[in-house]
């Protein structure tokens, strides 16, 4: 039974993340793309916390935390370069 669930979660952040790309290629403004893009790794991180649990191993774990370290950075370092014009002071 949870096999059924964790499979159907895994279709439905699929169609985010396809939501996610298309907003990220027609998005009006760069906000909107940025929102997109920091959207698409939280799915991503939730895709293989999905896949952690349907398989039953520890390293997609490992691997999520890793993504949503390199996640955070990115976003603030994309933020920091819209704001300022650069990333390093």
């Amino acid at each position: 039974m949870l096999q059924n669930v964790i499979i159907l979660c895994l279709g439905m952040i699929s169609v985010a993340m396809v939501l996610c790309l298309l907003r990220l290629f027609r998005g009006p403004d760069i906000p909107d793309r940025v929102l997109a893009l920091d959207t698409l790794y939280i799915n991503t991180i939730a895709l293989i916390m999905l896949l952690g649990l349907l398989l039953g191993s520890n390293l997609y774990f490992e691997a999520a935390l890793l993504i949503a370290v390199m996640g955070f950075v990115g976003t603030v370092a994309v933020a920091k370069y819209l704001l300022r014009g650069n990333i390093i002071e």
